[in-house]
């Protein structure tokens, strides 16, 4: 599990979600050898679809607002440099030969 939790979330992992980060190794372990893995995903939307529909309250961990609200990108944001670059002067791939 260990393996799995520093490959998959690249060792970043919170003690909050410590329960969901189990039940997803746990599914994933408990089907590594299935031989209709199809059959998986399939199964998985039959389950979501009888399932009864959350609330938001009933699905975030805390639905009070953070106290320090994350920065976003500082300055002024700026459209990316253009990618066309102009032609430079390469003889050997001319499309005709020259003398």
């Amino acid at each position: 599990m260990k393996r799995w939790l520093m490959g998959t979330h690249q060792g970043s992992i919170k003690p909050e979600h410590a329960q969901s980060y189990l039940d997803e190794f746990c599914f994933r372990f408990n089907r590594r050898g299935s031989k209709a893995r199809g059959m998986l995903f399939y199964r998985l939307l039959q389950q979501a679809a009888g399932a009864d529909p959350l609330t938001y309250q009933e699905l975030v961990a805390s639905s009070k607002p953070k106290r320090v609200k994350p920065k976003g990108v500082p300055g002024p944001r700026a459209q990316p440099a253009t990618l066309a670059v102009p032609a430079q002067d390469r003889p050997w791939r001319a499309a005709t030969p020259t003398a």
